[in-house]
């Protein structure tokens, strides 16, 4: 069988949110672009995309506690929300310009208004929540937030929380009335069908790629494997993107960039609880996120999680981790083993020995029991029956390690873009906040890749064309932010916010 040879600008490894959106990115700023897609398995959107494997939350920091740590003077730091929540409003304006160039349709197919809410209990806990409000409250992205500890105003934000509580304990929530559910599986669907309707573009599900190398020609050779027919590829390419999830650590160490010696990866597995009880679902309207317990990794905090699937409403509570070697939820036991070479040992082990809590709590989530789990959903909704509810397997998330002068490695909870000297070939490593933030996460990596085009006056102008605030800071100016925020609600068919006082 002779091995088919093609030449494409550009191959994006992996079918989900990260390749979606640089491709369409792409094809926007400099449409006679050729791409190429590959994905191991048979549909798009299987893996950390997939409605069901992950939390689905747009995240923009309104309920994430982890998001607005508490500083050792008793201040409240927000200037990792204030970053999350302009980075998701620039998701929001790329969506709408989209909507508005009939690129995607129905906008409530993939995104619809869904409270954010934090809900906590107990004196230094709510201490913590209401200077989190006042501090928030000064930033123009966290505008309309509300802060209650009147039970009837909780009772009505969250009934199903509230119904059966002791109320004997100091209790109270924020709320953000703009908060979003966002369904990244079908947007990627969505887009990736937008992608394959373009001129120049190809996308080849059950193909493996196996190896890389860079030539002199400054091209990558990318092989790929056809997995139902065992037909070899080769495509050279100019620029190789790797947006394959879990999986992009294993292909990172293959390409044998410099930059990328001393990443390791470490996976955590997830689980939910579903209810499968309509009734229970109906009672509750909100993402509503806790407190994670005191030595916990951020992963773990809980949240009882309403969502729109397919159309239909659902009720989520979790997440509970495990542990496994697999990188990807259709991976390999072997993917950690295989993973570990020379120059990302040291950093791994590193990595580890300092983070023993993460070692305990995985250890404790994965001996948990029925009955344990039921524990820590009652919680949330002190009436639950666990005939209403069964456990859902999410998706695989792996953290990144990388190399610390001081540390020999250390354990990283977010998303992490490596790219070459060149700008040849880039990854994305890790996990949330990523899908939310793709976009603002993509447009980087264009600049970091594509320096000379993306300074150009076409690719700048097509750039404020997709995201109109491109350059500008929400966080510094009230007004535009409010705008903004009104535009693409009215755009994307979401709650439009009310308007501030000044």
């Amino acid at each position: 069988m002779d091995k088919i040879v093609t030449e494409p600008d550009v191959v994006l490894i992996g079918a989900g949110i990260m390749s979606a959106t640089l491709g369409v990115m792409l094809k926007q700023l400099q449409p006679n672009l050729t791409i190429e897609i590959y994905e191991r398995l048979d549909k798009v959107a299987a893996e950390s995309s997939d409605a069901w494997n992950n939390a689905g939350t747009g995240h923009s920091a309104f309920c994430e506690l982890n998001y607005t740590p508490e500083k050792p003077d008793g201040s409240i730091d927000i200037s990792k929300a204030d970053v999350i929540a302009e980075w998701f409003e620039q998701s929001r304006q790329f969506w709408a310009f989209l909507v508005e160039q009939g690129i995607l349709q129905d906008p409530k197919e993939f995104i619809r208004s869904v409270p954010h809410m934090s809900f906590v209990w107990g004196d230094k806990n709510v201490s913590f929540l209401k200077k989190r409000f006042e501090k928030m409250s000064t930033s123009p992205l966290f505008q309309g937030m509300q802060y209650s500890e009147n039970l009837d105003q909780l009772s009505e934000w969250m009934p199903l929380i509230m119904n059966g509580r002791d109320t004997s304990v100091p209790l109270a929530a924020t709320r953000m009335e703009v908060g979003t559910d966002v369904n990244f599986g079908c947007l990627t669907r969505k887009l990736l069908q937008y992608l394959e309707s373009m001129g120049g573009v190809k996308m080849y599900l059950n193909h493996e790629v196996r190896s890389f190398r860079h030539k002199e020609d400054k091209l990558w050779r990318v092989r790929i494997k056809d997995l139902t027919t065992g037909q070899k590829r080769r495509a050279k390419a100019k620029f190789v993107f790797i947006g394959a999830g879990g999986g992009s650590l294993p292909l990172l160490l293959a390409s044998g960039i410099p930059e990328g010696k001393g990443f390791g990866g470490f996976p955590v597995s997830g689980q939910w609880l579903k209810c499968t009880n309509p009734d229970v679902i109906a009672q509750h309207q909100a993402k509503v996120y806790g407190k994670a317990a005191v030595g916990s990794p951020p992963m773990s905090v809980p949240h009882l999680d309403t969502r729109v699937i397919n159309g239909q409403k659902a009720l989520l509570f979790g997440p509970y981790a495990g542990f496994t070697t697999k990188f990807l939820k259709k991976g390999s036991f072997f993917d950690l083993p295989l993973s570990i070479k020379v120059n990302n040992l040291r950093p791994m082990l590193a990595a580890g020995y300092t983070n023993i809590p993460l070692t305990r709590y995985l250890i404790n989530q994965v001996m948990q029991s029925s009955e344990d789990r039921m524990a820590a959903l009652r919680e949330y909704v002190p009436t639950a029956n666990p005939k209403d509810w069964e456990l859902e397997i999410a998706g695989q998330r792996v953290q990144v390690i990388k190399k610390d002068p001081k540390r020999g490695g250390v354990l990283e909870f977010g998303t992490e873009v490596v790219s070459a000297a060149d700008g040849s070939i880039a990854a994305l490593l890790g996990a949330s906040p990523g899908a939310s933030t793709a976009v603002s996460i993509m447009l980087s990596l264009i600049h970091t890749c594509f320096p000379d085009k993306a300074a150009s006056p076409a690719w700048q102008e097509k750039i404020k064309q997709m995201i109109p605030t491109y350059g500008q800071s929400l966080a510094k100016d009230p007004q535009l932010c409010e705008e903004t925020r009104a535009y693409t609600s009215r755009v994307l068919q979401l709650q439009e916010p009310q308007p501030v006082q000044r």
